[in-house]
This record gives C-alpha cells, structure tokens and sequence, in this order.
C-alpha cells in the first residue's frame, strides 16, 4: 500500500473529506509578494479579525472575534498586547507522597527530595497539565502564543527538579515581549539551560562548548553556509573556543540554608578563565578580558552587534506569525525592515511584532489558510472553537486529569511542552522543505480525525466524563440559524481560514438535507424545536442534522488550516 492509499484507509472517502495530497500540494513559493510592512488600512471584518487571533492565540472563539471587529484593528491589538499577571501556579494534584505538599497545594517553591521515587515525575505532569490549563485561559492575548515560540526557541527539554522548569518557562513568560538580548542574558545563566547545555560543569579547568556553539548556531545568528574549514560565515570553530572559555564559571547551586532548597544561579571565580579571548574574524577579531561574572553579558552584547542577529530572529517571527517560505522579496521587503526596527530599538520584540502583525502583508488574502496547525493551536483552538466545558477548579483533580488527557493527546499529535524533540526545537519551524506540512503524516492525521469525529457525534470520553459539541450552540452564531444557505455560510466563516467555494457549499447542503430532502424541511424543523425547546424529540432531529452537518465540515481540510 503506498502512502496516499494509507491515508485514504485512515479517513472518509467523501469528495470534500481530508487528504495527503491536500497538505502536500501547498505552494513552496513565499506569498504576498506584493505586499510589505506599511500598516494594514483595509477592511475590517470578521475574516480579518479572525485571522489576527488564530496568529496570535491559541484559537478565538465566536464572541472573541465579533468583539474584535467592534473594538477594530488598533482596539484588539492593544488587548492583545496588554500585559498580563502571572497565572497562578501549578498544584499537587496527584502525588500522595510528596511530604512537602500536600494535595491541592502548589509545589513550586516546596522542598524537593531527590530520593523520593517519582516526585518529580508527578510535579512535571502537574506542569505539563496545568500548561494546557493556562493556555485554554489565555484570553484574548498574544502573551501565550509567545511563550511557546521563546520555549521552542530557547529549548531547555528535559531537566530534573520541576522547580526549575517551572522558572524557566516563568522567565519566558515575563519577558514574552520583552528584549530578546536581555533575555539572552538571562537564560545563558538560568539553571534550566545551564543543567541543559551543560554550563553548569563548564570550567576552566575543563571548557565545554555545548552552550557556546548552541547560543550562536541556534539562538542568535544561525549557521551560514561553509565558508572554509571551520568557517560558517557567521561564526567560527574558534569562535566556540573562545566563547566557551567566557561562560566557564557559572553553575547551578541548592541553596541548603534556603528552607525551599531554592535553586539559583552561582558564579565561581575560581573556575573561570580568566585571560584574554579573542574572537575570529566574523566578530572583527575582539578581544574579552577577564570581567569576572559580568563577562559572559559583555559577550552576549558582542554577539547582537552582528549583522545576522536582527535577521536571524526576524525570520523566526516571520515564520512564527506569517509563512515559512522566506525568498528574496520577502527579505528584501519584511526580514530587512524587522531586521532594522530591531536594531533602532534595541532588540526590543514588541514593536517589531506589533508592526508584523498589523502590516498589510500580514493581511494579506493569500497569508490566511496557508498554514496547518500545529498540534498546541489543534488541541486548544478546538476546544476554545467548540465551547468545550471542562471541569472548574472547583474540582481541581478533576480538571487537572483532564488537563493531563490533552497533554497526552498533544505526544500523539508530536508537539508535547516541555518536551521538544532535540535542542532546536520542533522541526515543523525549521526543517526544509516541508516545515508546517511535518505536523500531517500517517500516525497524526487519523487522530486529528478520530477526536473530530468524536467530539462532534458521541462524544469524546475522559475519566468518566463525555465531552461533545453542543451543536444547537454552534448553529446559533448565525445571523439566521433557520436558513440553510446562511447557516452554513456563517459557520463555515467560523471554522475555515478563507471562505469555501460554491460547489462545497452545494455538498453541505445535501448532508445537512439529506436524501434530497427540499430546502423547506430545516427551517420547518428548526423553527419548530425553537418553539418547543424542551420537547426531546424535535431537539433531537434538530441535533442529528446538525451533527451529520458538523462532522462533515470538521472533515475538510480546511479546518486543518490557519
């Protein structure tokens, strides 16, 4: 069996139903070419307000988006950029044995003991859990959505002691839209990345060059191509020599005069080197005299004077918010113009993606629909798209369990927090050529469908509980619920990035009147269970003809798209 005749096994047959083939067909060129970072002075409606909130959250819902195109483009973007306090932090919910919190309390600056089996293996899945409990409530908000691009991009994965996890995505957090180059400064000497990257047992005694190769090749300026031996046009093998020897020193440190064990960040002056580092000729050959525990910011400041590093994160945002496809008009015309805004203010990201994200190239029509889903915006946007009531903290293990089920559901779909698959994060971002297009293949998209199918027939069971669409809910974010034509039209503008042509509308209406039923039959049915809501038997004909509607438009490719 080849690959496409597996996935046609996997899902429904109908003319209109998800394939490979609609994945792998997407255009390698770059889009809006004839669009650039003027602000966007068009139309405002709810097409454009939708789009601006799939970038930028994890899925609006209805209400969201009409409230978006009362408050216009400049009233949303200052919503979305609002700063936000800290959510409350995760809590013990299913460790008996953690002598240092109790059930329902937070363990984030408990005592952790090492030698308790499974400790930190129940606070990690409580992180985890209560990461897609943040994101379910983000509001309407960027702060999120930028979270998870610095927690791709500053990859820490795996590290022991959940505390310090917890801190590592709480420094992502608080400077989500802050200065890129502060935060550079602050995770090179964060205890997450120094257990990571090994900086922790960088000395002088013995230099190890993971961090220092990591913090140029993959978090500031990118490997350019060979240039000669050990020459990557933007940094050099004695580049990563010499920077290595400035980090030396620094480890992570449990504080034991701290009643919370607190870790933290220490500098050790004895293991630092303390002679002169010379850079290569891509950093014009400077020099870095000892500075003690101040050396290692001098460096970082060394490194966003290159050229690459405005464009380098440039093109990470770009990829983040618009297209993965970057050719020589869109660096001419976007990369350049971020990559400069950047530097006139500092590395300071806000502007720069404010200024993205209301651009007209952002808005324009052919930037909609042309990227899948990543699994976090799949899981989340469609339980936020479909009203999904989950358990409350009223019944925190409960809510929690439910939480931990999506997690779970987000390894199946290969996009788990805290768990990227190598040091440069989640190849859908940077892998060439098929980037976005990675999230689709034989073991995903069944399951992508599967949970579809359930949560918009019999419903999708967890512990216990059954989670399904309240279709009659869904049909009444139309302008005119009891006409079929209109009613399809308005949720199809819900669900789809871009609106479907005339012969899928056509197909629509055949599922939703089944057996050549005439137009007249929903309205009849409709109007009638709205006049007589509590009688069972016309809701429920009502709701099977919503549902055979619904499970067939969560069928298209189109609700795989953003």
């Amino acid at each position: 069996m080849n690959r496409r005749d597996l996935f046609r096994s996997f899902i429904n047959k109908s003319e209109y139903s998800v394939k490979e083939s609609d994945f792998a067909k997407s255009s390698t060129t770059a889009l809006g070419l004839g669009t650039g970072m003027n602000p966007y002075t068009g139309a405002w409606t709810y097409q454009q307000a939708k789009h601006l909130l799939n970038r930028t959250m994890f899925g609006p819902t209805h209400e969201q988006i009409v409230q978006a195109v009362q408050d216009g483009l400049a009233g949303t973007l200052s919503k979305l950029f609002q700063p936000l306090a800290d959510p409350a932090p995760p809590i013990n919910y299913n460790v008996t044995n953690d002598p240092a919190c109790p059930l329902g309390q937070t363990w984030v600056n408990a005592v952790f003991n090492p030698f308790i089996p499974n400790l930190d293996n129940g606070r990690r899945l409580s992180l985890a859990s209560w990461q897609m409990g943040v994101m379910l409530a983000e509001g309407v908000s960027i702060q999120e959505k930028m979270t998870l691009f610095w927690h791709g991009h500053f990859v820490t994965e795996t590290v022991f002691d959940s505390r310090v996890v917890y801190n590592n995505l709480k420094l992502y957090r608080q400077n989500a839209l802050g200065n890129f180059k502060e935060l550079t400064k602050k995770v090179t000497i964060d205890p997450c990345m120094l257990r990571y990257l090994n900086g922790n047992k960088n000395t002088k005694q013995a230099p190890n060059e993971n961090y220092a190769r990591e913090l140029m090749e993959l978090f500031t300026l990118g490997k350019g191509p060979i240039a000669g031996p050990g020459d990557y046009t933007t940094f050099t093998e004695k580049d990563v020599e010499e920077m290595a020897k400035v980090l030396t020193g620094w480890t992570d440190f449990v504080n034991e005069n701290d009643q919370n064990n607190k870790v933290s960040a220490i500098f050790l002056n004895g293991s630092h080197h303390t002679g002169t580092k010379t850079l290569s000729h891509r950093f014009n050959n400077v020099q870095i005299p000892n500075a003690g525990n101040q050396e290692y910011s001098q460096l970082i400041d060394i490194i966003f004077q290159h050229p690459e590093a405005p464009r380098f994160i440039a093109r990470k945002l770009y990829r983040w918010f618009i297209y993965y496809n970057i050719d020589e008009t869109i660096e001419q015309n976007i990369i350049e113009p971020m990559a400069q805004m950047l530097v006139q203010n500092n590395f300071e990201i806000q502007p720069v993606v404010e200024a993205l994200i209301k651009s007209e190239h952002f808005f324009d029509p052919e930037i909609a629909g042309c990227m899948i889903k990543s699994p976090l915006d799949y899981i989340i946007g469609t339980l936020k798209l479909f009203k999904i009531v989950l358990p409350d903290s009223t019944q925190y293990i409960k809510q929690y369990k439910v939480w931990e089920t999506l997690f779970t559901f987000s390894y199946a779909l290969q996009q788990m927090y805290f768990f990227a698959p190598n040091v440069a994060g989640w190849k859908a971002y940077y892998q060439s050529p098929s980037f976005y297009r990675l999230w689709i293949n034989s073991v995903t998209l069944p399951l992508r469908i599967r949970v579809l199918e359930g949560l918009t027939t019999v419903g999708v069971p967890i512990n216990g509980d059954t989670y399904k669409v309240d279709v009659i809910q869904l049909a009444e974010i139309s302008s005119d619920p009891s006409d079929p034509d209109t009613l399809i039209a308005d949720i199809a503008n819900y669900l789809y990035p871009k609106e479907l042509t005339t012969a899928q509308k056509v197909f629509l209406k055949k599922v939703l009147l089944p057996n050549g039923l005439p137009d007249y039959i929903w309205p009849l049915g409709w109007n009638e269970y709205k006049n007589n809501p509590n009688d069972p038997g016309k809701k429920a004909a009502v709701e099977q003809l919503l549902r055979g509607l619904l499970y067939t438009m969560c069928d298209f490719s189109e609700f795989q798209l953003s």
